[in-house]
């Protein structure tokens, strides 16, 4: 396996930056089984694959790897859905750029594996060939609710329905997906693929309730006498402010109001309340994933100008590297080494946001640096919108009580190592108990928590 040395490393394709500008289709193109093939035998199967051990779902990257390599693509099928959920949606979704594929053994010489590429094709061609994840058809006769239908609820009623349980899902929204159905944009994450999975779930038996709130339209109570465990899959879904002046003014908006408003527009929702950014000068407060998210839909919304302003520098930004390239590629603007210091109001408007340069200390002995305020540094930075993207904390809905479920001093979910709650028919996993991270994360907390169920309960 040293085909590396005769292959170079290769990303999947993109569409065209002025044709991608136009709509919210993906961005990223599906490998063709010839490049999947080729880019699967520069693996080296390593004795030790860091790429398995920095995947937070430990898949098993080397065998399905070598499966596709040696045109074996129904066992890279097994083995890539064995320990993922969803591979097809974290395939196009994870950061692979700072977990598998940053560690991956090429990753300082020759490029690392294009991995999530690759877990994209086998699953799509997969498809394509008629095969389905497997489910058990016998139940076992326990029931499992889970609350919230976002990856971490996926995750585990996937793997519960594997084991026979029969699993209800409650979700308040009118569609299933939580942060992969309105939070992502379709340039990154198609919807379809997402609904795909939500409907083998549903053809695997489980029950999905819709519009459904737990304390409102379904009691708390009722899951407790009517079901065998409870999962918490809620989320992290307060979005954080900066805590600054002027900040509450009309036209200062959060991430997820406006990601969410511009995607149940597209889904065809009517009398939907979108934020407009059309001709406008939008600037993005916030570094990561969700900025990036945010600019880029900014600029499919015909904005005049988009600019993100983060407080660091770029090497020191937390989300994917290529989100941040494909963000300059259609026309955004960074500002690095910024602080928020204030926004400017008039008449209940912000017009702009007044900045603070930074600079950053030496790194510490953990590597890491700290922002410094350069004091008299200020400037305006003018802005008809302004988008807080400054991350997501858990909100604990009022049902946590009536379920004596222990909440910590930050409203997170307070779990043990086997994801149980002070609660022992309840159990919680994903952003409610560790705060805002990544749907991989998630999904693997809403499988370990699965197996903890089925430990109990079997």
């Amino acid at each position: 396996m040293l085909n590396f040395t005769k292959f170079e490393r290769v990303n999947p394709e993109k569409r065209d930056v002025l044709q991608r500008l136009k709509d919210y289709k993906e961005v990223y193109q599906v490998f063709t089984k010839h490049r999947a093939i080729e880019q699967a035998d520069r693996c080296m199967q390593c004795g030790d694959p860091y790429c398995h051990t920095g995947c937070p779902l430990g898949n098993y990257i080397p065998a399905w790897l070598k499966q596709t390599a040696t045109k074996n693509p129904e066992l890279a099928f097994a083995l890539s859905n064995q320990t993922s959920p969803f591979p097809e949606i974290l395939g196009r979704i994870c950061p692979q750029d700072v977990l598998c594929e940053g560690a991956c053994s090429l990753n300082t010489g020759h490029g690392a594996i294009s991995i999530g590429a690759i877990e994209t094709y086998i699953s799509e061609n997969a498809f394509e060939k008629g095969i389905k994840p497997e489910f058990k058809a016998e139940k076992n006769g326990k029931k499992v609710a889970i609350i919230g239908s976002g990856p971490s609820g996926i995750s585990a009623a996937t793997f519960l329905l594997r084991r026979g349980f029969e699993v209800e899902m409650f979700e308040r929204a009118n569609r299933a997906g939580g942060l992969l159905m309105y939070g992502i944009p379709g340039f990154k994450l198609n919807k379809e693929t997402v609904t795909r999975r939500i409907n083998w779930l549903i053809e695997a038996g489980m029950k999905l309730h819709l519009n459904c709130e737990i304390g409102k339209d379904k009691k708390v109570s009722d899951l407790e006498e009517e079901f065998d465990a409870i999962y918490l899959g809620i989320g992290a879904t307060s979005s954080n402010k900066v805590n600054i002046e002027g900040e509450n003014a009309s036209n200062v908006h959060f991430a997820i109001d406006f990601l969410t408003g511009i995607q149940k527009r597209n889904l065809g929702d009517k009398n939907v309340e979108c934020i407009n950014v059309e001709d406008k000068r939008v600037v993005v407060i916030g570094g990561g994933d969700t900025a990036m998210d945010c600019v880029r839909t900014s600029v499919r919304e015909g904005a005049q100008t988009v600019k993100c302003l983060y407080r660091r520098d770029e090497v020191n930004m937390p989300g994917s590297k290529k989100e941040v390239v494909n963000a300059k590629e259609e026309g955004v603007e960074f500002v690095f080494n910024v602080s928020p210091k204030s926004i400017k109001v008039e008449k209940d408007l912000a017009v702009a946001v007044e900045l603070l340069e930074t600079s950053m200390s030496e790194a510490d002995v953990s590597g890491r640096q700290k922002v410094v305020l350069v004091e008299g540094s200020e400037y305006l930075e003018e802005a008809d919108v302004v988008i807080l993207a400054l991350g997501f904390s858990p909100e604990a809905p009022t049902f946590l009580k009536e379920l004596n479920v222990e909440t910590n001093s930050w409203g997170a979910v307070v779990v043990n190592s086997e994801f149980k709650t002070s609660n022992k028919k309840v159990y919680a996993g994903g952003d409610c108990q560790r705060g805002a991270h990544l749907a991989v994360t998630a999904a693997a907390d809403g499988r370990d928590a699965a197996k903890a169920i089925i430990k109990e309960l079997l």
